[in-house]
């Protein structure tokens, strides 16, 4: 049985009950395909579920990913738009903007296809338009985007009763230029044109329908009984001709229609040849072999149709799915009409360079939700809506990792240019040329000079008692440690490795502690000789040289053995320390190449100096009132108040910059303090005059002021005067005895020996009462310096 259900119609008439096979022509209903419910029906045409997967891929091959949808209101419409759309959302990447039907009882045409375009235009991103419609809604959809002037904002895609017709564009084919729309492959079948025109009312009896079509081809009246055409009076003649007193185009399902009817002749022959092989005719066992049986004689044809494609089912009775794609053009082109541009057949084959749109534009336009990001930024999902987005920047140091995705580099990595990928942080060092290395190394130079121009001055009057009375041996350490103190800056700005990292361990605190060492062995040895010298005439222990440098050394070595502990629990090393200069822009971010050394090692390191200085600090408040012959203690107070106000104001720079030219600059500036307030005044002696690095012998004695000499008289002399020169910066030098103006009481000394050696020895005669004598109050001071 041949049979077609008319689109739009109900499929409750195929004979499904009857198990009757049935082969369809024109029939493309997507339920059609449900072998439970339909499993004696097969068609030579592929369904619509073939169709709408062809409009997927084409659709997503221009690159559209959000388009809407409009189907007449009907079987036809309404399940085209749904497989296109269950299609759409299994193969992914596409997104419906609108899904609207239209009505097919409807009062005013123009208004509801108006108010449909005024729905479309809400999504004005979604250009193009799938379409399921019968050919007058086509014609009424185009008219009124016309009317709303729109002309070249819609693209259109077609199903097959678009196909490639006419007659539902007249007068509206500036709006349908760039139209895709899609037929099943057909072709022209040669023969049937002159066959079909040399049919008359007398050569085709046979057609039961014949006459009715000749009434309404010729629009006129048959004389005979049963005649439908009703509205015209006019006689049919009998003698028109098809083709040339009507106009006459061969029907695109023709093709079908044949295949159709040779699939059932080829299943009847093939039924025939193994049931009746040897009997003339149909036997009997044929004509009770039923319709299942004749079924699977159906479903096993395989022949080349009319138009020289292969005839065959699958297993639910479906036609392979064969379309040809045509576009339609008006510009660039001397006829306006279809072009083929590609066809489907379970794969897409699409010439997109053939393809143009309005006005004849070659680049294939944008029907999309949002536009693609740029490199470096990712999508943020608009929430039910996989198809539309907005782009973010993958900002600070991530990088975009796919289309929704943004990583972090990396700790020694920032984004590359673009933000695709990442790239290697640059690996920079403290650069000898950097201003921050070039003012510490000239600071630090002056200093060394400085410091070399103390101890030359030091090893020329080595043998003057004014050297020798300073306490030369300490003085020499003194000076080494501030040399030491120097040159760490070199070893700060030097490129890191393991030795020079070493190095740093080792001089990054044994300057400052050997400079402070002496210096608190200085202070301690001035405080206890005029403490002792208050409360007796014995001398205080542990002041010659050789117990200063012991004393000095042993603290000196604490510092070492510190060092020597920091090797064994952390050996040196270098590291890339990418934190210090990770900045909010990754363009700057740089790893500093550095010595393994954290703040915690650094504060430990330089705490026992700290110790130090505040110890020696201490002792210098304890002695700021010796007497001014004794004024050594009194530069070493200046240098210790100045290094704690340095301290107490960079410390948290020392501590909070990882730039090793900082922490050089700060060690220099307490260097630089002990280096002016100690040596200069020595330096400003020794420049000034020669006397005073050679006091003559014959001063060799002097008395407290107003204390009578031993002649008997005066009140000091020239030498005297000379000996209490402020500018000495220590005791007394050797054999010589110095006036002071301490005041005493009768119950002790008045003042104490110059000698740090020595104690000084209270001399008065035995037989006197003090309050008696020349000079009452005044005493003899008298010692040995072993300088």
């Amino acid at each position: 049985m041949l049979q077609s259900i008319p689109r739009g119609r109900s499929s409750s008439c195929i004979h499904s009950g009857s198990r009757i096979p049935q082969i369809s022509y024109a029939s493309t209903a997507p339920e059609l395909s449900d072998d439970r419910r339909y499993d004696f029906f097969s068609r030579v045409v592929p369904p619509d579920s073939f169709q709408a997967q062809a409009m997927v891929d084409i659709v997503k091959a221009l690159g559209w990913n959000y388009v809407s949808t409009l189907a007449s209101e009907g079987n036809y419409g309404e399940k085209g738009v749904e497989s296109f759309m269950q299609i759409s959302r299994e193969a992914g990447g596409l997104c419906i903007a609108q899904s609207l039907k239209i009505p097919q009882d409807r009062k005013d045409k123009t208004i509801d296809f108006d108010k449909i375009i005024k729905q479309l235009l809400e999504t004005p991103n979604a250009r193009a338009i799938v379409i399921f419609a019968n050919d007058e809604d086509i014609k009424q959809i185009l008219a009124a985007a016309k009317r709303a002037d729109q002309v070249g904002h819609f693209l259109w895609v077609g199903s097959d009763t678009w196909g490639s017709k006419v007659s539902p564009l007249l007068q509206q084919e500036d709006v349908a230029e760039g139209a895709i729309t899609i037929l099943p492959k057909r072709a022209t079948i040669e023969g049937f044109d002159a066959y079909f025109t040399s049919r008359t009312l007398e050569n085709n009896r046979r057609n039961v329908w014949f006459a009715e079509y000749w009434e309404e081809n010729f629009n006129c009246k048959l004389t005979i009984s049963g005649s439908k055409k009703e509205d015209t009076d006019r006689k049919c003649t009998g003698q028109e001709r098809i083709g040339k007193d009507s106009h006459y185009e061969q029907e695109g399902k023709v093709q079908f229609v044949i295949d159709a009817v040779y699939a059932m002749a080829h299943a009847l022959h093939h039924m025939n040849k193994d049931l009746c092989a040897d009997y003339p005719g149909v036997c009997p066992e044929m004509e009770h072999a039923g319709g299942k049986k004749l079924l699977k004689y159906i479903r096993s044809v395989n022949f080349n149709g009319s138009a020289g494609t292969p005839v065959m089912f699958n297993k639910n009775g479906d036609a392979p799915g064969r379309y040809d794609i045509f576009q339609y053009h008006t510009t660039n082109t001397s006829t306006p009409g279809y072009r083929l541009i590609g066809q489907w057949t379970d794969d897409l084959q699409l010439n997109i360079d053939e393809m143009q749109w309005g006005k004849g534009v070659r680049e294939v336009p944008s029907s999309v939700c949002s536009l693609p990001c740029k490199p470096g930024e990712r999508k943020k999902m608009v929430k039910g809506m996989p198809c539309c987005w907005h782009c973010e920047l993958c900002d600070g140091y991530q990088y975009q990792a796919d289309e929704v995705t943004c990583l972090l580099c990396s700790y020694n990595e920032r984004p590359n240019e673009n933000r695709t990928g990442c790239r290697s942080i640059p690996i920079i060092k403290l650069e000898w040329h950097s201003p921050w290395a070039v003012i510490p190394v000239f600071l630090a130079m002056l200093g060394i000079i400085a410091t070399i121009f103390v101890m030359a001055t030091f090893i020329r009057y080595n043998d003057t008692p004014i050297v020798r009375a300073s306490g030369r041996e300490l003085s020499y350490v003194l000076l080494t440690g501030i040399f030491l103190c120097y040159i760490i800056t070199f070893l700060m700005i030097a490129k890191p490795n393991v030795a020079v990292c070493s190095f740093r361990r080792i001089f990054l605190g044994l300057g400052m502690c050997i400079s402070y060492a002496a210096l608190l062995t200085k202070t301690n040895r001035i405080y206890r000789i005029f403490e002792q010298g208050k409360k007796s005439v014995t001398a205080p222990r542990l002041i010659s040289p050789t117990s200063q440098l012991a004393i000095t050394s042993s603290l000196i070595s604490v510092q070492l053995l510190g060092v020597f502990i920091w090797f064994a629990v952390d050996p040196p090393n270098i590291i890339i320390d990418y934190d210090e200069q990770k900045t909010m822009n990754p363009d700057q971010a740089r790893g500093v190449l550095k010595c393994d050394i954290t703040d915690l090692q650094i504060i430990c390191s330089l705490g026992y100096s700290i110790l130090l200085m505040v110890t020696c600090t201490v002792y210098a408040i304890k002695t700021r009132g010796v007497p001014e012959n004794f004024n050594e203690a009194k530069p070493i107070g200046f240098t210790m108040y100045t290094t704690c106000i340095v301290w107490l104001a960079f410390i948290p720079i020392f501590f909070g910059t990882a730039q090793s030219a900082e922490k050089a600059l700060l060690q220099k500036r307490s260097t630089s303090a002990i280096t002016t307030w100690l040596s200069s005044p020595f330096c400003h002696v020794g420049r000034r005059t020669g006397e005073d690095f050679h006091p003559p012998l014959a001063q060799s004695s002097s008395r407290a002021p107003g204390c009578p000499s031993r002649g008997g008289r005066g009140h000091g002399d020239a030498a005297g005067k000379r000996a209490r020169s402020p500018a000495l910066p220590t005791a007394a030098p050797r054999n010589i005895l110095h006036r002071s103006r301490l005041r005493t009481s009768p119950a002790r000394p008045s003042a104490v020996a110059s000698d740090p050696l020595r104690p000084w020895e209270p001399t008065r005669p035995a037989a006197a009462r003090e309050d008696q004598l020349p000079g009452a109050g005044c005493v003899q001071l008298r010692g040995l310096s072993r300088g």
